[in-house]
């Protein structure tokens, strides 16, 4: 099946998924090593400063045509990370910030898993 969004026959929707995927997923590994109490202030500048690369290349990949089969999640989450990114910038309450980090990385794998199954089991994107 031909992607509406492509590169030599590549899809280019995959590649662009996953740098915010991984991007909030090292946010998540910097705000634990944060609590951790490894190099206290580096980790959680760290992990805001991934936190908003990543909703940048997600709003990236939701540009894309064709990207129906996980739009609602990922919207959701794109809105959880928002959330997430506003609470930090002000008077941050970490626990919630966290909080909200591990729903979203938990929703990103349910989403993934999601497209995976349309794509091996029906065909489908």
């Amino acid at each position: 099946m031909q992607a509406p969004a492509s590169i030599s026959k590549h899809p280019v929707h995959p590649m662009l998924v996953v740098l915010p995927a991984g991007l909030w997923v090292f946010s998540l590994g910097c705000d634990l090593l944060y609590l951790g109490g490894a190099e206290a202030e580096i980790w959680s500048r760290l992990a805001l400063y991934t936190m908003v690369g990543g909703f940048i290349g997600a709003f990236t990949a939701l540009a894309l045509p064709g990207f129906v089969a996980r739009m609602n999640v990922t919207l959701i989450v794109v809105g959880l990370y928002a959330v997430n990114i506003w609470l930090r910038l002000g008077d941050p309450n970490l626990a919630l910030a966290i909080t909200l980090s591990v729903i979203g990385v938990g929703m990103l794998a349910v989403s993934s898993w999601l497209e995976t199954q349309l794509l091996r089991v029906h065909g489908k994107r």
